[in-house]
């Protein structure tokens, strides 16, 4: 059923088309006329970086609930419904009052040049200074220099995950460009959680550091994280936690719920135990990152000793972290299901697949415009020297997975876009 919030989604993104705006300008003016917001939020970190951001935040955000936080949260994009960015106080807005909070916005901005993105950030803030909580998390959109979210004067914190390459066309075609973009984030005398980095953009990120006078607390000289049998140790500069496993799956997830720990250990006039830093990494939920799916419309269709993993990780950097994750698949059959978006080279990503697939099954992107087609996917997975074919659906790709053997698992991967279309089709709630 069509949400009356869709329908008011959809016409903001045809009235207002990505047009990147390389300044903070159109968006301040918005704020100015709905009271700036963006100065009223409580206790803000603010999250940046190429891949696990969303990640991160998510383990933050479980921490700070089981220590008994009130949170907002601003992410995107979403997967099945827009609801998915704006969570208020640690609940989904109803569907009311976001078509309320997005004409709000629409009406304040009288017509003027926007944002897709400015107008949502916007009205995600006006929420957030309406009702109380305890911290704002909100991840960047793309970069963090010129992101809408970086209007946000002085955060409590900031937190710079793994920068890689990835949206080259806006932030630069050099990872020292991209991670100068990321690095835009930082403020003077804002306390700033960087992860583990290429030596390149740590030295972007040092130098602007500097430049601020923001303080790092770095991966690897204040803390890093020791994965172990049962669990993993976060070493807070000296001092060591034993925690349990992340409930996220995948060695890179432990990297991800250590920098959420070490941030959530920052929060300023926050004591949070070491029973709460448990209980949130283990509680953790964010949809379509190495999601095992074992119900649904579509599941119930399949043969039972299939299983189904979604992934929206869409670059080099994710392909790797992706391939690490599948080598305990080595002894069983393994069916990729795999399209891209036209802005991005799906030769990056297909490259960086050290892992070889019996086959890898790719169709088009269902109801995405900027879809590329199954046949330019295919072909491109086909020079890369993998067994490709394409199907006219997600069913007909499952089909056509769970025909080649008895049992095994499909990856349906390449784009957050391709995850969402499945995940809405099988039912699945994000």
């Amino acid at each position: 059923m069509k949400l009356q919030s869709d329908t008011v989604v959809e016409r903001l993104h045809n009235l207002h088309p990505s047009l990147i705006d390389l300044s903070l300008n159109r968006i301040l003016q918005l704020l100015k006329k709905i009271g700036d917001p963006q100065n009223s939020l409580p206790c803000p970190i603010h999250i940046a970086g190429t891949n696990g951001k969303g990640s991160c935040l998510a383990f933050l955000q479980a921490i700070c609930e089981a220590a008994n936080l009130t949170v907002h949260r601003y992410t995107s994009p979403h997967l099945v419904r827009f609801s998915e960015r704006i969570t208020v106080a640690g609940r989904t807005l109803p569907d009311t009052q976001i078509v309320e909070l997005l004409e709000e916005c629409e009406e304040a901005n009288r017509g003027q040049e926007i944002t897709f993105f400015e107008i949502t950030t916007a009205a995600a803030f006006l929420a957030f200074s309406r009702t109380k909580a305890d911290v704002t998390l909100v991840e960047t959109g793309l970069g963090g220099r010129f992101d809408a979210t970086n209007v946000i004067e002085k955060p409590s914190l900031t937190a710079i995950t793994p920068v890689a390459m990835d949206h080259m066309r806006f932030l630069g075609n050099t990872l020292d460009a991209i991670a100068f973009e990321k690095a835009g984030i930082l403020k003077s005398q804002v306390p700033a959680i960087i992860s583990k980095q290429i030596n390149t953009a740590q030295t972007v990120i040092n130098k602007r550091a500097k430049e601020i006078d923001a303080p790092l607390i770095l991966q690897g000289r204040e803390w890093d994280v020791r994965s172990e049998t049962n669990g993993i140790c976060v070493i807070d500069k000296n001092k060591e936690i034993n925690l349990p496993l992340p409930a996220l799956p995948g060695l890179h997830q432990h990297n991800n719920a250590a920098q959420a720990v070490i941030t959530a250990l920052q929060i300023p006039n926050v004591d949070i135990s070491e029973t709460a830093l448990a209980a949130g990494l283990k509680s953790t939920v964010w949809p379509a990152r190495m999601q095992l799916i074992t119900s649904g419309h579509i599941i119930s269709k399949l043969p039972r000793f299939w299983k189904v993993w979604v992934d929206g990780g869409h670059n080099a950097a994710a392909a790797e972290v992706i391939s690490d994750f599948c080598k305990h698949w080595k002894e069983q059959n393994t069916i990729i299901i795999f399209s891209s978006t036209n802005t991005r080279d799906p030769t990056a990503f297909l490259k960086n697949l050290s892992y070889a697939p019996s086959k890898i099954i790719c169709i088009k992107i269902p109801d995405e415009a900027s879809s590329l087609s199954a046949d330019d996917c295919s072909q491109a997975a086909k020079k890369q020297g993998f067994k490709s074919e394409t199907a006219e659906s997600i069913m007909h790709a499952l089909q056509i997975a769970t025909s080649l053997a008895n049992s095994g698992n499909i990856l349906i991967c390449g784009s957050l876009y391709l995850a969402g279309a499945f995940l809405k089709q099988n039912g699945t709630p994000p």
